[in-house]
Parts: structure tokens; C-alpha cells; sequence
């Protein structure tokens, strides 16, 4: 069976949710942190959180790093390495204006020099670290890729996970199947699609097209449906009572790992309401927008309690 990936999501995917759901719902393959990034002379405090605990959360994690060109691609592996990491993912694919700006993200498919650059890195002084990547088809143009493809074929990677997009669209429009064929006729690398993988057809619409050789990045989808990866693994589909009875069990499980290690209802819900932010279908209009509305704790279980 087409092997799923869980894509990385800041501000969703963090090791507290990524352990959760390995626990609760499986389905993953691997899952990938948030990107790390080298940021005023050393890794951030949540980054090195994040690389500490991904050997220990009961899955396969892969760090993921985001970087501008080789300089900061050294730095960053040298304290992955220091730190015992072994893999990497690298982020070829952030959409966000402020990333691509500086040259990270999507915006070092526009910069093939800079990619030749990190590639030799990767073969010279990374020989150990097993490598993979993720990428947007370009920034503006969904034609760009053409130039960065042959550095990336020379890149000693697992796997290159493709999201057919530009940056500038962010998530929304339609996606650029034809540069996934295009790039998947060129690619030395196994590949992942990624991207509108939603629902269980979905699923299946991209494995009949795509066959086993192509494996599946589910991003937003397993915000919206934890159980979606699940579902698919098992060949069946949930009805509502075992979903909502596994999310409540999800949810728990999030409520009492930020309850225990931070402080005031502000910072617990700061962690707690991006959960529930795909939700919507799964839990019905009114729970969604009181869990959303509120500005305590007390109200916030209370609004939980209506949801599940």
C-alpha cells in the first residue's frame, strides 16, 4: 500500500500533537518537525525541543530546516549533528512572503547556485545524515523548477516530497498536476505528492493515479480529519461516533500535556485553539465557534464538552 507522510504545519504539527496522534490514530509513515532554522547565532528554544524529543515520541520524525543557501545549511546541520541527528528534510517549499524574501523556502528553487552549493555540502561533509527534501514547483511561475531539478538530482536524497504550487499561492488555486508528471518523468528520487489530499478519495483518487511508487504527504487534511491516515491504512472508513470518541481521546491527551508544562490560561489557549481550527466539519459550526470565542479556560471545556 502507498505509504503517508504527515506533512509539517508551524504552529500545528509540534512534538506534543505529533505524539498524540502516532499514539491515537497511526496511519504515518513519518511524520516532519516544523522547520528549524538558524536564527540569531544558534537553533531557537522550540527548535532544539523539537529535535531533543524526535527520537522519543513513539514514531518515525524527521527534522525538517529551513536556510537561505549553504552557510546557514552548515550551521544548522552542524548543531543537528552535534545534537545526534541523523536525518534531515530540507524545506524547498515555504510559501511565506517573509521566507522566500530571504531566499529560504521556495525561494531557493529560483536559486540553483545556492542549492549547487548546499548539494556538495550534503555529499562532502553530511555523508552520514540521511537526506530528503520538500519542494514548491517555483515562486511565480509553475515552470520553474526546470533549472533547480538537475542540482536536486545531484543532491543524495531518500525522497523528494513535491507540492505542486508556486509560493505565491500559498494553499489556495489549483494545483500544477502536470508539473508533478513533468517532474516525476525527470526526478532521480522516489517521490511524495503533497497537496488537497483531504479525504479518503482523495487518497485514493492519487494512489490509482500515481501507484505505490509515489508515496502521500497529507497535510491540512489530517488537521481537518486526524483519523484520516488511519482510515486509509486500515482500508475502512470510520463512522462519526468511533472519529468523535478517537478526538476526544486526541484532544485529551494535547489538554493534558499543555496544561502540565505551561502557565495561565492565555498560554494554554494559545496551544489549544489551533487544534480545533480545521475542525469545523468534524465538530458542527456552534462548539467550533464557542471554542474559538473563548477567553478561559473554564469556557473553553465548557465549549469542549458541547463538541465532543
Amino acid at each position: 500500500m502507498t505509504k503517508i507522510y504527515s506533512a509539517p504545519l508551524q504552529g500545528y504539527t509540534d512534538r506534543v500533537w505529533r505524539k498524540a496522534h502516532a499514539a491515537i490514530y497511526g496511519g504515518v509513515d513519518t511524520y516532519f518537525t516544523p522547520f528549524i532554522r538558524w536564527e540569531k547565532g544558534g537553533l531557537r528554544t522550540r527548535d532544539i525541543r523539537e529535535v531533543a524529543s524526535h527520537t522519543s515520541e513513539g514514531a518515525h520524525v524527521v527534522p525538517q530546516i529551513i536556510f537561505s543557501g549553504a552557510e546557514e545549511f552548515d550551521k544548522l546541520m552542524s548543531a543537528l549533528v552535534e545534537a545526534g541527528v541523523g536525518e534531515a528534510d530540507l524545506n524547498l517549499g515555504c510559501p511565506f512572503p517573509p521566507q522566500v524574501k530571504h531566499g529560504r523556502g521556495a525561494g531557493l528553487i529560483v536559486n540553483p547556485q545556492a542549492l549547487a552549493e548546499v548539494g556538495q555540502l550534503m555529499r562532502d561533509k553530511y555523508s552520514d545524515v540521511a537526506f530528503s527534501a520538500k519542494m514548491r514547483v517555483g515562486v511565480s511561475s509553475p515552470e520553474e523548477w526546470h533549472d533547480a531539478l538537475p542540482v536536486i538530482n545531484d543532491m543524495p536524497l531518500r525522497w523528494l516530497a513535491v507540492h505542486p504550487r508556486v509560493a505565491s499561492q500559498q494553499y489556495k488555486g489549483d494545483l500544477h498536476l502536470e508539473q508533478f508528471d513533468a517532474i516525476r518523468a525527470e526526478s532521480v528520487h522516489p517521490l511524495i505528492f503533497n497537496g488537497d489530499l483531504c479525504t479518503l478519495d482523495d487518497l485514493h483518487s492519487a494512489s490509482e493515479r500515481y501507484g505505490d511508487e509515489v508515496s502521500l504527504m497529507i497535510g491540512r487534511g489530517l488537521l481537518a480529519r486526524p483519523s484520516l491516515a488511519a482510515e486509509y491504512a486500515a482500508g475502512e472508513e470510520w463512522d462519526d461516533n468511533r472519529r468523535r470518541a478517537a478526538l476526544a481521546d486526541f484532544h485529551e491527551a494535547l489538554y493534558e500535556a499543555y496544561t502540565s508544562t505551561l502557565c495561565g490560561d492565555a498560554q494554554i489557549l494559545a496551544k489549544l485553539k489551533p487544534f480545533w481550527e480545521y475542525l469545523e466539519e468534524e465538530i458542527g459550526r456552534k462548539p467550533w465557534k464557542l471554542i474559538h470565542k473563548a477567553t478561559t479556560l473554564a469556557k473553553y471545556n465548557t465549549a469542549v464538552a458541547q463538541a465532543l
